[in-house]
């Protein structure tokens, strides 16, 4: 059973931009910039029937073109314990619409959607569990709080699947959804 998820894409010239963020921080499995994207909805390990469903319903969520920009950075964590290092995603009423989009057609489709609130972002790096990186996250943060990248135009979103690797997840294309109008 597949691991999906729905996001857009990151363009290649702002994954370089990210890229040279990834250093400074011991203890982290940085994110490949290949598997940069702004996930809109995690799915899960979901049914061949339910992804086709979802495959399907999804290009109902077209909608038009617009820009994402990259602004700032922020440490995730469960409780104490910090998970990861992410670029922020800028206030977009457009995104904010797509997600809400995606995520009621993958609602309906039978698909358990997490019920937070939305915090668009690009995860740069995980954190290896138990990792004492108190002070590099301090400084990595102040060095790159003033970090930003794009903006871009988002002109497609893409349903991606999900598969352990040797060195982290592998992310697969299934199908893109272009934004038309």
């Amino acid at each position: 059973m597949p691991r999906l998820f729905i996001a857009l894409p990151v363009p290649e010239e702002v994954a370089a931009d990210l890229t040279a963020l990834q250093s400074g921080v011991p203890d982290v499995r940085w994110t490949s910039p290949e598997n940069f994207h702004v996930t809109l909805c995690f799915a899960g390990e979901v049914q061949g029937a339910t992804m086709r469903d979802l495959e399907e319903e999804l290009s109902d969520a077209a909608g038009p073109k617009f820009t994402v920009t990259l602004a700032g950075v922020e440490q995730f964590s469960s409780g104490k314990q910090p998970r990861a290092l992410a670029a922020l995603v800028e206030k977009s009423e457009p995104l904010d619409r797509l997600q809400q989009k995606v995520s009621t057609i993958a609602r309906n489709c039978g698909v358990e959607v997490e019920r937070r609130k939305f915090r668009p972002h690009v995860t740069l790096a995980r954190f290896r569990p138990g990792a004492e990186t108190g002070h590099h996250i301090a400084q990595f943060m102040s060095s790159h709080a003033q970090f930003r990248a794009g903006p871009w135009v988002a002109e497609h979103f893409s349903l991606y699947s999900s598969r352990p690797g040797r060195n982290g997840s592998i992310y697969v294309e299934e199908t893109a959804y272009h934004l038309t109008y």
